[in-house]
């Protein structure tokens, strides 16, 4: 929304979803798909969530927007 009078944006809605690019995260795990533990990843916008184990740097991740958790990893 663009307040048109002085060109102010009021407010923004995001997807309910967007993928972004793990830049750095320690190496995954092969085979580790039964549990839920997770590991620290930093993201290309520079936040940090936490990530199955089996998730590897330079990988995409699609992230639940109103919650900031980890949806799934993204083929190209």
């Amino acid at each position: 929304m663009i307040n048109t009078e002085n060109d102010q944006i009021l407010g923004a809605e995001l997807p309910d979803k967007i993928v972004l690019q793990v830049t750095y995260t320690e190496p995954g795990l092969k085979g580790d798909t039964a549990t839920r533990t997770l590991k620290p990843a930093t993201l290309e916008t520079g936040a940090t969530l936490g990530v199955p184990l089996f998730v590897n740097e330079g990988e995409l991740i699609r992230i639940n927007t109103k919650t900031g958790e980890y949806v799934e990893r993204v083929k190209e």
